[in-house]
């Protein structure tokens, strides 16, 4: 099925391409979630005449991420979860708990925007995140995990 991007996705495209991609792809993700629509003539004519504003939107949309990254850029988060004597969590941290965290320092980050290369934190330490914004906008930040008896 052929679809025109209505917003920058990582992977498949920027504002205004067409790009094809699985029916049920676009059916079930990208159109309920206003990410594309299909590529008829019409819906075409219709993006040429509201680019403008989709592309003002996109930049604005991009300009808050920024910002948001600069004020969480080499930010330290702490939770603290039960642990054994040897520094082993009896659970694990997941981007849930960090979220939670993030939330109560006043970030509204959604747990799909954290990113965890090795699974769930269960060791106590400093761990370095990355917290994706936007598809363009990545920073880092420390999640020390303390452990309490």
């Amino acid at each position: 099925m052929q679809v025109i991007l209505l917003e920058k996705l990582v992977n498949l495209g920027k504002l205004g391409d067409v790009v094809k991609v699985k029916v049920g792809f676009a059916r079930n993700y990208l159109i309920p979630q206003g990410k594309a629509k299909r590529a008829t003539p019409a819906n075409i004519a219709e993006f040429e005449l509201r680019r403008a504003e989709l592309e003002k939107t996109e930049s604005e949309v991009l300009a808050s991420a920024q910002e948001q990254a600069a004020k969480m850029q080499g930010l330290m988060v702490q939770i603290t979860q039960k642990a054994g004597v040897d520094g082993k969590l009896f659970g694990s941290v997941t981007n849930v708990d960090i979220t939670e965290a993030l939330q109560a320092q006043g970030f509204p980050i959604q747990k799909a925007a954290i990113r965890m290369p090795h699974g769930p934190l269960k060791q106590v330490g400093d761990y370095n995140i990355s917290v994706v914004l936007h598809s363009d906008v990545i920073t880092n930040i420390t999640v020390s995990v303390l452990g309490e008896s």
